[in-house]
């Protein structure tokens, strides 16, 4: 499976209603460093906690990870997109068929990388772009700034309904 490309219905290669993270992948990555974590607190009761904790934080890191990207609708980010892409500073001509396939590739990107800043994984946004920009005619020098845009939206969104500064950002 393309872990670059999240949800994407098989016949119509278009996004899915599903959310953004759900998949095995999402969900390992949050059992896994749980599980760490519990273990490592575990530890401090001996090897019985050891093996409790791991249990505990793996259930917890689990529904932890499912409850970030659970709140990502790529089908309700494309709408909103779609109303409004075009009052955005960068849109210069265009359609939405331009700039929609890089407003998805900020959401999809949030929920690979998601945990890093925009700025950390540019690089390798700008090197895969060529791969998911589908029909758009944008280079990535006029796509990064919808993909900024969208992905800052999302992490936004989780930010709001995630206690704390989930993203580093000081909001």
């Amino acid at each position: 499976m393309d872990d670059k490309v999240i949800d994407r219905n098989a016949t119509s290669d278009s996004l899915g209603a599903h959310p953004v993270g759900t998949g095995v992948g999402a969900v390992a990555g949050g059992i896994a460093g749980a599980a760490v974590a519990g273990a490592v607190v575990g530890t401090t009761v001996g090897p019985v906690g050891t093996v409790v904790g791991a249990v505990v934080g793996a259930v917890a890191g689990g529904l932890a990870g499912h409850g970030v990207s659970s709140m990502i609708d790529p089908t309700a980010e494309d709408t909103y997109w779609r109303d409004n892409y075009s009052s955005r500073p960068y849109v210069s001509g265009g359609t939405y068929d331009d700039y929609g396939p890089a407003y998805r590739y900020g959401v999809e990107g949030y929920g690979q990388y998601e945990g890093r800043k925009f700025d950390d994984v540019e690089s390798e946004l700008s090197r895969d772009w060529q791969r998911a920009r589908g029909s758009s005619s944008l280079t990535w020098e006029k796509a990064k700034h919808a993909t900024r845009d969208s992905w800052q939206r999302v992490s936004d969104a989780v930010e709001r309904a995630v206690p704390g500064d989930s993203d580093r950002d000081g909001k």
